[in-house]
């Protein structure tokens, strides 16, 4: 009885999601197709959609540690991926105009809360040009003071450890533009949803930002150090608050 209640849970929820996406997607990317500029009023309506999203579904966010972020500043986000719910998270956590940086199967999925290359970039990792417009495009965002926020790890994480191994695209991009590193916990999402379920539950994320991480000068070692390190600090992060 409990999992058929569940069920029907997470239907509405799934259904409450892409409705809301069809309400607010025009107005996410409408202020970004007319200017570049147009960042805080596409990143007004994401949080609306989030927020209404999560107050709709009983998902609420703790967040601790917003006093290491500067938001006048850019800087590269890192969390551990473990859960679909990072969707949302991301903008009902970090307080400042991000972009985002996923796999070109992510991005597929048309309810995905950065649903066009102008709120985020898609890579295929596979394809080493597609890689480089990546970067570039990173960039040039990095440049013009926006932060960006990557997953490391390159897919969701559904082992017992904490981490997967890190992809190192993110240090690279740090040490070649001197933008800090920012790792961010993210604990309970995988309680909502569950590793190998489609069923959602209502319940809490709690979201940890650590002290940003400065990279080193350019070396032939400097982007393996600089991923070890910061793989260090957040799996420290995530051991600490679980």
């Amino acid at each position: 009885m409990i999992k058929f209640f569940q069920w029907i849970y997470t239907i509405y929820s799934v259904l409450f999601f892409y409705v809301l996406m069809l309400i607010f997607g025009l107005f996410i990317l409408i202020p970004l197709m007319i200017s570049p500029k147009g960042d805080k009023i596409s990143f007004f309506f994401i949080r609306l959609w989030a927020s209404s999203w999560s107050f709709a579904s009983g998902i609420r966010y703790e967040v601790h540690g917003l006093e290491h972020i500067d938001r006048s500043k850019p800087y590269i986000y890192i969390f551990n991926h473990r859960s679909f719910i990072d969707a949302p998270m991301i903008p009902m956590s970090i307080p400042q105009e991000v972009r985002a940086i996923g796999k070109k199967r992510a991005f597929q999925n048309p309810g995905f809360w950065n649903c066009n290359w102008k709120v985020g970039r898609v890579v295929d990792r596979s394809d080493a040009e597609s890689r480089r417009i990546s970067l570039e495009k990173l960039v040039k965002f990095l440049n013009q003071g926006s932060s960006i926020v990557v997953a490391p790890e390159g897919t969701r994480n559904d082992t017992n450890e904490p981490l997967l191994p890190f992809q190192k695209g993110a240090f690279r991009l740090s040490i070649e533009t001197g933008i800090p590193i920012l790792p961010m916990a993210v604990i309970g999402a995988d309680r909502i949803m569950k590793r190998g379920s489609l069923l959602l539950s209502p319940g809490k994320v709690k979201v940890y930002f650590s002290s940003p991480i400065t990279p080193p000068p350019l070396s032939d070692e400097a982007v393996n150090d600089f991923a070890e390190k910061c793989r260090n600090r957040l799996e420290a992060m995530i051991v600490a608050h679980e």
